[in-house]
């Protein structure tokens, strides 16, 4: 089959790989129909190749057909058409019981000291063959599947995945208060359906991204939206009566922009041999903070931060004496998809769209196109907030 492979810094290939094959009597195989490039996989794309190896396939947003189950499979059948979470979980241990997937007991990747496995992500979550690919295998299949229906179109479907799910969660974890104002730092795909998924709860929304493009998608949902410049903490402190929003959702991460001393180091870290670079990507503290710093100063005192953005560093320096004072709540993580499906159905298949979920492609390409789809992603050209790969538009060449 054919599929995405990372091959170095900024270097990912499409190659002919072997066809998946169920391993496991719990493993189904699916024809992925569509899969998404998701911000996140940009962090493999830049920064985190001292956890992959080459020929790694990347991706985790995909969806399809079930081809093939194992024997012990009770809940698929050949034929179906589901929605693959991008982590994976067993739905039986003490944290999935839980709600707490991410955290799952029977797939933790322990060398590393991580959760849950996930698909196409790294040595630090398992190393999974991930879904940019003409066919996933798809491990604890019972558990790990979203069943959805046959006449709305993938893009309906496609983002419970993960990056709606995630901003579903990072709207429960900023613990607004009812008609609360809250504050999205980043438009990407996490951040706009934050802003969605929060403006939807009733609450006003205030969402900041340098990004001309991104502003005036989230503007078309009902966002107020801001540049990126020195005078934006104090544009909106004005607007919430000098105290700033009830809470803030960081949909940056470790790649903000600023802090450009540990853009340096970040980008010295990954020229170097593995063996080196691995002890300081997973022990010093190699996240541009900006965001964050950002956050913390802008959230009202009381507040609470809700960190939806990847992080990496374990030595970060954080102002702890001002989250203090200023009595911050913090809740961060991956998200546990599975836990938020059955909010999250009915309203993407509303005839209503009352999410938007329609709007927010930018570009569908065929799977063939992949690697300059990640340049054009990484660099935000071409007007670029989402693209859908379509490993079944093998040989396509337009795009959206």
């Amino acid at each position: 089959m054919k599929a995405l492979t990372w091959q170095g810094k900024r270097d990912v290939r499409i190659e002919d790989v072997p066809d998946p094959r169920i391993e496991e009597a719990t493993d189904a195989i699916i024809r992925v129909t569509s899969t998404a490039i998701c911000g996140s996989d940009l962090h493999l794309y830049e920064l985190l190749g001292p956890f992959l190896d080459k020929g790694d396939i990347l991706g985790h947003e995909p969806m399809g057909e079930v081809v093939e189950v194992g024997s012990a499979v009770g809940t698929l059948r050949v034929g179906d058409r589901v929605v693959i979470p991008f982590n994976i979980s067993c739905g039986e241990c003490w944290f999935c019981r839980r709600g707490l997937q991410t955290q799952c007991e029977t797939t933790q990747v322990r060398e590393y000291g991580s959760g849950a496995a996930l698909f196409g992500y790294t040595k630090l979550y398992g190393q999974v063959p991930g879904g940019q690919a003409e066919y996933l295998r798809v491990p604890l299949a019972d558990q790990n599947h979203i069943p959805v229906g046959s006449d709305l179109p993938d893009e309906r479907y496609l983002f419970l995945s993960d990056v709606l799910a995630t901003a579903w969660q990072g709207v429960e974890y900023a613990h607004l208060p009812r008609e609360g104002v809250v504050a999205v730092l980043g438009l990407g795909p996490v951040g706009q359906f934050a802003a969605r998924v929060a403006r939807y709860h009733g609450h006003r929304v205030l969402a900041v991204d340098p990004v001309p493009e991104r502003r005036a998608m989230a503007r078309r949902h009902g966002i107020e939206v801001f540049d990126d410049d020195d005078t934006t903490v104090a544009e909106l402190r004005e607007l919430t009566e000098g105290r700033g929003p009830d809470s803030v959702i960081d949909a940056v991460g470790l790649e903000a922009h600023g802090s450009p001393a540990i853009s340096v180091m970040q980008q010295a870290v990954g020229l170097l041999p593995d063996p080196l670079s691995r002890p300081l990507m997973e022990h010093a503290g190699v996240d541009r903070l900006a965001a964050l710093h950002t956050a913390i100063d802008l959230v009202r005192r009381g507040g609470t931060i809700s960190l939806s953005g990847v992080y990496a560093g374990d030595a970060d320096i954080m102002p702890m004496k001002t989250m203090f004072d200023k009595q911050i709540s913090l809740r961060m993580g991956q998200c546990n998809v599975k836990r938020w499906t059955d909010d999250l159905l009915p309203l993407v298949e509303a005839s209503d769209d009352p999410l938007g979920v329609m709007d927010l492609v930018t570009h569908h390409v065929p799977l063939e196109r992949a690697p300059e789809s990640y340049r054009t992603f990484q660099r935000k050209e071409d007007g670029c907030i989402k693209v859908v790969l379509h490993p079944d538009r093998l040989g396509a060449s337009g795009s959206d």
